[in-house]
């Protein structure tokens, strides 16, 4: 009896893979070995004993051929847990006999091994079935299969390599795998057929319990990831919802209102992020941007972009400088990336907006029902180039305009042009809105039911005074 684990022997860990490698190696050069072995049984078709040790060769290559793919998944994946490993089978099962049969064309009788009357669950005193007998035992959906298999052998010559389910006597059923060949006569016409049967039950469930375990360890890991990307995304968007009204002190000039939309077709967090936030000198940052990707990784990156726009905004740069620092900064990163963003100050004082813009659609400007575009000045995707030049525009702005901003993916389904002229369209009805926020319910309830591939962004921002 095996002695007891104990503190001072530690218990044994899942392999390295070095291990693995070293096992991949192991069982390449034994199928190396075996397939000469086969090789070197040269067979005409006419000796029994000839034909079951070339048949025992092809179906060892096969199963080392699953074998390698199998260790090749441990090594490339997650070991699985020693107590999840199925238990090997016994020495007496199903899983470790293989039976073998042959049929002659020309006396119309079957000569089976006994192993193939366990693994059908058939009385060894019974006789044979015959090929026209076999698919009696067969599931119906799997008869088919086998009698393609059958036809494909005896007419043209085609070697038998498949796999199809019996029900034994006692109503089990199991997945049987058949191998075999046409054996001919001087002639060349087709005398007998002979086959290897291996039941493979026990080895399809395993399959599939791991094929399982591993579906339902993605689906974990997804869940896990989706999460954590709200999670980091909430976290960083701006604190407020609903409406906010900037400065904080003083006469309020801006009154905005915002809303992030979630893809319908992917689970996955995207990169988009909206902001709005009062500087230290009184003037007022609006952003939208988003970076390429999607998951946890994109999150990060998205909060570490939004955050440098903060402080670099916060620390008196100007749009057009700020975005040029912040295409080095995504340049620099270890992971490459692209990003897209606007940018503006609002000056209240002057009720002048300074922006600029990289690869983003422009912001939209409302006036008494009428949009426009505004002038996009020039600037390239962030991390697309090194040292790119960013210009930086400035408009006017008016008591009552709605400057509306946005990230692609807003109008789902239409080119960025087309998504341009529907929001214009929506001129009239955002001049009849009362506050920043009814604007925003108008344009989620007219664009945020429509199936969309992924996140999108809107912020609206009404000037009050």
């Amino acid at each position: 009896m095996p002695p007891h684990l104990s503190a001072d022997r530690p218990a044994a860990q899942p392999p390295g893979r070095g291990s693995v490698d070293a096992l991949i190696s192991q069982a390449r050069r034994l199928k190396g070995d075996v397939d000469a072995v086969r090789r070197d049984t040269r067979s005409d078709g006419s000796d029994p004993q000839e034909r079951w040790q070339r048949a025992l060769c092809d179906l060892a290559l096969h199963q080392l051929d699953d074998l390698d793919e199998h260790l090749g998944q441990l090594r490339d994946g997650l070991a699985p847990s020693p107590a999840a490993a199925p238990p090997p089978p016994e020495r007496d099962s199903l899983l470790s006999r293989v039976g073998s049969a042959e049929w002659n064309l020309l006396t119309d009788e079957a000569s089976w091994s006994g192993e193939l009357f366990q693994i059908l669950g058939r009385d060894p005193a019974a006789a044979p079935l015959t090929l026209d007998e076999l698919p009696s035992v067969v599931l119906d959906e799997d008869r088919r299969r086998l009698t393609a298999m059958v036809t494909d052998c005896l007419v043209d010559a085609k070697p038998i390599d498949g796999e199809f389910r019996i029900v034994r006597p006692d109503g089990e059923a199991r997945t049987v795998h058949m191998m075999g060949e046409p054996v001919l006569d001087s002639d060349g016409s087709t005398s007998s057929m002979w086959a290897v049967l291996r039941d493979v039950s026990e080895l399809r469930r395993s399959q599939s319990a791991v094929s399982e375990t591993r579906d339902s360890l993605q689906r974990h890991r997804a869940h896990t990831e989706h999460r954590l990307a709200v999670e980091l995304q909430e976290a960083v968007l701006p604190p407020w919802r609903g409406s906010l009204r900037l400065p904080h002190q003083g006469p309020q000039t801006l009154d905005l209102a915002a809303r992030c939309l979630r893809s319908s077709t992917s689970a996955m967090i995207g990169g988009d992020w909206y902001d709005a936030l009062e500087l230290a000198d009184g003037e007022t940052l609006l952003s939208v941007g988003d970076l390429t990707g999607h998951g946890v990784a994109v999150a990060s990156g998205m909060a570490a972009l939004l955050g440098a726009v903060r402080g670099m905004a916060m620390a008196g740069t100007q749009p057009g400088q700020l975005m040029s620092w912040l295409n080095q900064l995504l340049d620099a990163t270890v992971q490459p990336a692209l990003g897209s963003a606007v940018c503006c100050r609002y000056r209240p004082g002057t009720r002048t907006l300074a922006w600029a813009q990289a690869g983003h659609p422009a912001p939209l400007l409302f006036r008494d029902g009428t949009g426009r575009r505004l002038n996009a000045p020039d600037g390239v995707l962030l991390g697309a180039t090194s040292g790119a030049v960013y210009a930086q525009a400035e408009e006017t702005l008016e008591v009552g305009d709605l400057l509306v901003l946005h990230t692609d993916g807003l109008v789902p389904g239409h080119s960025a042009a087309d998504s341009v002229n529907l929001l214009l369209d929506l001129g009239p009805r955002l001049g009849e809105a009362d506050t920043a926020q009814d604007c925003v319910r108008l344009v989620v309830d007219e664009f945020g039911q429509s199936e969309r591939e992924g996140d999108a962004c809107v912020l609206v921002a009404r000037v009050t005074y």
